[in-house]
């Protein structure tokens, strides 16, 4: 072998370990993965309690029909952060592997301080860790202009290390192909959030 073919094999070993070796050291880390848990559930407000969908077709539903498994739906329409944190033992009843997280949007709606929607959240994030379950955080919009949800959401998903999908409706507001209403997807919109949760969630149960 020729000097600079020996020399560019050489080049590209190293850097082939340098990559290797960054990566590893960059990989984030999920909280609790994997989880010991038997249960997956979907806690939240009315996007998780599927409202604007037909019978079947929440995103919920739509998710668990991907993966083959149940999940537990305790969406309950109007919740706000607070609402979330005053129902929480709900998951007294399960063994939660994966906790998908949704909630915000009505706090926006009903001007809730910023800090303390995600103060909440915190909150949720910490009683679900708690409980050796993975967080699948569903981030949302606080408004068209001057969102500074979607930079919380990310601290938040920085600070405990959950899984994550930012802004779930993202594309869908304001178009009637997508939206039963100003608020609420239909069939095809909670389609279009099951596939964006989907290539999330199936890692965690991996």
């Amino acid at each position: 072998m020729r000097p600079r073919a020996i020399i560019l094999v050489v080049i590209i070993i190293l850097l082939t370990a340098f990559g290797t070796y960054y990566f590893a050291r960059n990989e984030k880390t999920i909280t609790n993965y994997p989880s010991g848990g038997t249960d997956i559930v979907a806690f939240g407000d009315s996007l998780v309690e599927g409202l604007g969908s037909t019978s079947g077709n929440d995103f919920v539903s739509l998710l668990s029909r991907k993966i083959g498994e149940p999940i537990v739906n305790l969406g309950n329409a109007g919740d706000t952060t607070a609402d979330g944190l005053a129902r929480i033992s709900q998951l007294d009843e399960y063994n939660p592997k994966v906790v998908l997280l949704l909630l915000g949007g009505n706090d926006h709606l009903k001007k809730i301080p910023v800090a303390d929607t995600f103060k909440n959240l915190a909150t949720l994030i910490e009683n679900i860790h708690a409980r050796g379950s993975v967080v699948l955080l569903l981030g949302v919009r606080g408004g068209l202009f001057n969102d500074k949800f979607d930079t919380e959401f990310e601290i938040l998903q920085e600070n405990y290390n959950t899984a994550f999908v930012p802004d779930v409706l993202g594309g869908l507001f304001g178009n009637d192909k997508y939206m039963s209403d100003v608020i609420h997807p239909n069939d095809i919109g909670y389609g279009m959030i099951a596939d964006r949760v989907y290539r999330v969630l199936i890692e965690v149960l991996k």
